[in-house]
């Protein structure tokens, strides 16, 4: 049963100066364009209070050789490798068909360089998206992805000349493969960013023990769902001390799959949380998030979601 719109009214958010219904983001990759699941009977796309769109680079990319997905105890690989049709389709075909009265859309870029980079933010400026995710984290794509997102200067380099060709709020999408999160946190803030996006996938692989070949056409791929939940959240909460400061708001992601997950990483420090994998194989499954954080806001007798933003207490209070 989809919660009381009153009820619901404690969920509503502020991020960025845009206002979600509820602190629920659909991850991208996850919702395709933003279009496949309203064809299932009882999703709406006002269950999420944004949707980031499918990853998209400025010239169309057919992505890696198959197998692309494979099944891992508690998670999912996925080397897709950013197929897309290039942002001059997103813009022109898809962008249009969206309903933006229903929920905010958020577009993911990426690029294989910094110019690159740079063209996407210019491109999606000049369109209805209500913000933009910069990915300089995919650990599935050869040319740029993780590597970006592993080197701080050209972290910081990337934000930097994103920031001059957009005005729209401005997400960073930071990669967990790296020494030291907080500090490239740190560095993406300073150069401008508006929010980060904690975490991107882990990389990881799976081999055939028969053929003794990598199980994903590319060998590796990223890793997503409950398996990554304690390493996420741990990575949320250091970046959620630097970003404070300087208020800026997190979407913390990383295998969340119920009320308690996502109030977990709210607790952390994330003011939304990116709901991925679960959707998968439960396209219902914000539904079922919202009720429960509505119930235990009703429980705890708190009027606003945003009441329990990094609320963690030390252990020994």
């Amino acid at each position: 049963m989809t919660p009381d719109p009153h009820d619901r009214r404690s969920l509503r958010t502020d991020f960025c100066g845009l206002a979600f219904d509820t602190p629920l983001v659909l991850l991208s990759g996850c919702v395709g364009f933003g279009e496949e699941y309203t064809r299932i009977e009882g999703f709406s796309n006002r269950d999420a209070g944004a949707i980031c769109l499918k990853g998209t680079t400025l010239h169309p990319r057919l992505g890696n050789d198959p197998p692309r997905v494979r099944e891992t105890p508690s998670g999912m690989l996925n080397s897709i490798g950013l197929q897309n049709p290039g942002a001059r389709a997103v813009i022109d075909e898809i962008l249009p068909r969206l309903d933006f009265s229903e929920t905010r859309f958020i577009a993911n870029l990426s690029g294989s360089t910094v110019e690159e980079y740079a063209d996407l933010a210019r491109c999606f400026d000049d369109s209805p998206i209500d913000a933009i995710e910069i990915n300089i984290s995919c650990p599935n794509v050869r040319a740029g992805g993780v590597a970006f997102g592993n080197d701080p200067e050209m972290s910081q380099r990337v934000v930097e000349v994103c920031r001059k060709e957009t005005s729209k709020p401005l997400i960073i999408k930071l990669s967990p493969n790296q020494t030291d999160i907080a500090s490239n946190a740190r560095g993406c803030i300073e150069a401008g960013a508006d929010a980060l996006a904690v975490v991107n996938t882990f990389m990881g692989m799976a081999i055939d023990v028969e053929s003794r070949k990598p199980l994903l056409g590319a060998g590796q791929g990223g890793l997503s769902g409950p398996a990554i939940k304690p390493m996420a959240l741990l990575k949320v909460h250091q970046v959620y001390r630097v970003a404070k400061p300087h208020g800026i708001p997190i979407i913390g992601q990383g295998g969340i799959v119920s009320a308690e997950d996502a109030l977990e990483f709210m607790i952390a420090g994330a003011s939304a949380v990116g709901i991925g994998t679960a959707l998968f194989y439960d396209p219902l499954v914000c539904v079922r998030i919202n009720e429960g954080l509505v119930d235990y806001l009703k429980r705890h007798r708190i009027d606003g979601i945003d009441r329990i933003v990094g609320t963690l207490e030390s252990k020994d209070r």
